[in-house]
């Protein structure tokens, strides 16, 4: 079992930039590929980065390259989405959530999720 946290969520002007970070527990967080997706009002569900079990590999959708960086660090057992250059269509929901397949990528199928943590940009 893996329980997830996400943190570092806000409100932040247009061009900023915020770290969220998603806190695991459970032995088996190394072995799961771990994403962030996110969810704004009256959208569908959205991927935006996905990272491999030992963090090699790493997926992020076509608006998010460039702009954001997922990392983990599997002695933390945290995964990481650095967000820069945010505009206000980035406002939504942040959720992070776990594979126990290798990677998450926008068609994984999810074992786990997070709370969620919203994140806001005005501009």
């Amino acid at each position: 079992q893996v329980q997830l946290v996400e943190s570092g969520g806000g409100l932040v002007q247009a061009g900023g930039s915020l770290r969220l970070s998603c806190a695991a527990s459970g032995r088996f967080f190394s072995s799961c590929g771990v994403g962030w997706f996110r969810l704004a009002p009256g959208k569908e569900r959205e991927f935006v980065a996905g990272i491999s079990r030992a963090g090699v590999e790493t997926r992020y959708a076509d608006s998010m390259k460039g702009r954001f960086t997922i990392s983990r660090d599997n002695a933390e057992n945290t995964v990481y989405l650095q967000m820069n250059s945010l505009k206000p269509e980035d406002t939504a929901v942040y959720y992070c959530a776990a594979t126990v397949q290798r990677i998450v990528t926008e068609t994984s199928i999810l074992d786990y999720w997070g709370q969620g943590t919203q994140v806001t940009v005005s501009s």
